[in-house]
C-alpha cells in the first residue's frame, strides 16, 4: 500500500479509527503456487495489548496455512467513496480536466497468529468478542463444559493476532487546495450516498499539515 506523506496517520488516528471499524479480511499465505487465503471476519482489537482476537470454524481451510506460516495480515478498509473528476478540478481548470479518484481509510495490521484450542481459553476469547460487540449484554457467558455454549467450543478455533507492524492510510484529498477540498465536501453533502458523510468528515477534519 503506497502511503504519501499527506495520507499518513496523525498521532493516534488509526487506533481511534480502528475502535469503530472491527470487520476486515485476514490474509494468510496459501500453499506454494496457490493464491493467499482471504477470510472476512469480525474481530476485537485491544490497543493496550496490541492484539486482535477472533475465531473461525474448525473446518475452515485457513488453519493449515496459519500453522505452516503464522505471519498474517489483517486488512480493514472503510469510509470509501468515489470522487468524480469535476470535483477535483483546480480553480481556473476546465471541470472536465479534473481527475477522478477514490477516498478511503485503510489500516493493515501485520500479525503473528497464535491458535487457541484450549476450551477455557477459547471461552475467554469468545467472551472478549461478545463484550466488544454486545456491551449491553443479553447473552450467557461462554464457559468450558457448561451450557449453553460449552458443547459448541469444539467446533471452533480461536485466534490471537499479535500485532507486529502497522500500515495506515487516510486518503482524503490531503494534497489538494482548500477550494478543491471545499468542493469535494460540498459534493459529498449533496450526494449523501453510502459512506459520503463519513468521508466528508475526514476531508474536513484532515486539514493539510
Amino acid at each position: 500500500m503506497l502511503i504519501h506523506p499527506w495520507d499518513a496517520p496523525r498521532d493516534d488516528e488509526w487506533q481511534r479509527w480502528l475502535t469503530a471499524h472491527d470487520f476486515g479480511q485476514l490474509a494468510v499465505n496459501g500453499p506454494p503456487g496457490e493464491p493467499p487465503f482471504v477470510q472476512p471476519l469480525h474481530f476485537a482489537y485491544d490497543a493496550g495489548r496490541r492484539e486482535a482476537v477472533t475465531h473461525l470454524a474448525r473446518p475452515n481451510p485457513l488453519w493449515q496455512a496459519v500453522e505452516a506460516n503464522p505471519q498474517v495480515l489483517l486488512s480493514v478498509v472503510d469510509d470509501y467513496v468515489y470522487v468524480p473528476g469535476p470535483w477535483q478540478a483546480e480553480p481556473g481548470t476546465p471541470p472536465e480536466h479534473g481527475v477522478p479518484t477514490s477516498l478511503y481509510a485503510a489500516v493493515q495490521l501485520r500479525c503473528r497468529a497464535h491458535v487457541v484450542d484450549d476450551p477455557s481459553e477459547k471461552a475467554a476469547l469468545l467472551n472478549l468478542q461478545t463484550g466488544h460487540f454486545q456491551p449491553e449484554g443479553g447473552s450467557a457467558p461462554a464457559a468450558a463444559g457448561e451450557a449453553p455454549y460449552g458443547r459448541l467450543l469444539s467446533g471452533i478455533r480461536g485466534l490471537r493476532l499479535e500485532v507486529t507492524d502497522v500500515r495506515a492510510k487516510f486518503k482524503y484529498a490531503g494534497k489538494r487546495s482548500t477550494a478543491v477540498r471545499e468542493r469535494i465536501a460540498a459534493g459529498l453533502t449533496e450526494r449523501n450516498g453510502a459512506r459520503d458523510p463519513e468521508a466528508r468528515a475526514h476531508v474536513l477534519r484532515r486539514e493539510p499539515a
